[in-house]
């Protein structure tokens, strides 16, 4: 790790928890030669048009499903047990033209008829979402490389929650022919497609409040996500099809906004903000030099203009010195309390991947053979994302424009985490421009309570929530899973902590 540049500094840490369509003809998909043995192998017959109950489906193999709606388009899905146990799972690929997005779909373990449907991302970008599934808030958690154990905490307690490898190229989603995007907007469309395709096929959830969620590299996506789903609306409802929901956002410890994420950098390492000071004296006083030189060559190269060239000089080495200085110390990025062991810090994350990598998961849940070698993360996509800039866009303004249309967001943070740390997050939300910014700021900070202690500090104005969960990291769902499973189901149900 020493001997990466300071860009790959930030990338070897981000990438793990983390074009517009190609013109193709579209593929007619055959089935399988069950490579993977037979369960993957069984063909149930082509369903055209929605599927009003997933429990029509079987467990014996795979249903390729088509919409007259969407004519170029498709679903390839699995049923089984997997992971819960409890409830059905539903795995498999929305083939978006030449693209194909790896989905997991676990229904609500309370009432699938009734609660509101999560979308959950990891970030990187190029991160497999198998780190939230697996790790996080999944209804099970590895806890070996051939091993899982039920997850009483998992989302699904109280949500229909979907997990997707995204953008293309990432964990077991592929491209027929290479086809990749760059952007968060480009990723976009292909989310939107997604979204669109599920509901339409899968009628039963319908009309149902629709959230999308993530972490890390999440806090540019999700926004942009959401505006495209919501403005996608209007081409449903001109088609004579229904809209989707979309509720709200959940951007667990998002990075942003860059602009108040680097000087938070400093305030995270070299103040009692979270925990005594990281660093040591001399290391805080060359830290504070450095950042004045970023902040204002940040702001005259990437907000004030946009100079490719310049800006993603000011960017990387904003982020390097920032992320070198703190690697020093031989603490986790993602919880400051930490030591860092193993790849990304989490040794949990290798026996993912391992898990992952078993022809008989990969059987049970119906990956397809070209996808089969699994990784937690793709560089590829990652160097795409960041060699045209995509991180550096100030994605905070579509979270306003969200706001503006009546799309709740709840920005929750764990206090222990440097990567996306709650100084950097809280600063950003009170410095959000809309219409309730004034009131937003003015609201205390006051704590938020679950069962007999304090799980944090929030901040909350009409549709606008920031939260804080003491005592946890970069991942907070797997430092405290009881407070954010709590925190979800006050959101989803209550609209406030």
């Amino acid at each position: 790790m020493s001997k990466l540049s300071s860009l790959g500094l930030v990338a070897a840490a981000l990438l793990q928890t983390g074009f517009a369509f190609a013109s193709v003809e579209p593929r007619s998909w055959e089935p399988f030669a069950g490579s993977h043995g037979d369960d993957f192998g069984v063909q149930q017959p082509l369903i055209s048009g929605p599927v009003g109950d997933l429990a029509a489906l079987s467990h014996s193999g795979y249903a390729t499903l088509k919409h007259a709606a969407f004519p170029r388009y498709g679903v390839r899905v699995k049923k089984s047990k997997f992971c819960d146990g409890t409830v059905d799972a539903y795995t498999g690929y929305i083939d978006i033209e030449a693209k194909h997005l790896f989905f997991y779909f676990f229904e609500s373990r309370r009432d699938p008829d009734t609660d509101d449907v999560v979308f959950w991302t990891n970030g990187g970008p190029g991160g497999s979402s198998s780190i939230g599934l697996f790790m996080e808030l999944g209804p099970c958690r590895v806890t070996g490389p051939s091993n899982t154990t039920f997850h009483p905490e998992s989302w699904n307690a109280y949500s229909n929650v979907f997990f997707i490898d995204q953008p293309v190229g990432v964990g077991f989603s592929y491209a027929d022919h290479g086809e990749y995007v760059s952007t968060t907007e480009e990723a976009a469309k292909d989310i939107a497609a997604f979204v669109a395709i599920f509901f339409h096929h899968f009628e039963r959830f319908k009309n149902r409040g629709f959230h999308l969620s993530g972490e890390s590299y999440a806090g540019r996506y999700i926004p942009v996500y959401a505006a495209e789903i919501y403005e996608s609306n209007k081409k449903l409802v001109a088609e004579g099809l229904t809209p989707i929901n979309l509720t709200s956002v959940l951007i667990g410890n998002g990075c942003t906004d860059w602009g108040t994420m680097f000087p938070a950098y400093y305030e995270i390492s070299c103040t009692s903000a979270s925990v005594i000071p990281t660093f040591p004296i001399s290391t805080c006083v060359d830290f504070k030099r450095q950042l004045q030189r970023c902040e204002k060559w940040y702001q005259a190269e990437c907000v004030d203009r946009t100079d490719p060239i310049n800006c993603k000089a000011a960017w990387e080495y904003c982020a390097g010195f920032s992320w070198t200085l703190y690697q020093t110390t031989g603490r986790n990025v993602y919880d400051i309390t930490k030591p860092c062991i193993g790849s990304v810090c989490y040794a949990l994350a290798d026996d993912i991947q391992e898990y992952l990598n078993q022809p008989a998961v990969q059987a049970q849940i119906g990956v397809d053979p070209a996808a089969a070698n699994f990784s937690l993360s793709s560089l590829a996509v990652h160097d795409a994302f960041f060699g045209v800039n995509d991180q550096v866009f100030p994605t905070q303004y579509y979270l306003s424009a969200l706001l503006e249309r009546g799309v709740r967001v709840l920005l929750f943070v764990g206090a222990y985490d440097f990567a996306c740390n709650y100084i950097g997050v809280g600063r950003m939300a009170t410095e959000l421009e809309w219409t309730g910014q004034k009131e937003f700021a003015a609201a205390p900070l006051e704590e938020w309570v679950v069962g007999d202690h304090a799980a944090g500090l929030v901040r909350a104005h009409k549709g606008f929530t920031f939260a804080t969960v003491y005592e946890a990291g970069h991942m907070a769902p797997y430092d405290k899973p009881v407070e954010t499973l709590e925190l979800l189901k006050r959101w989803l149900y209550e609209g406030k902590l």
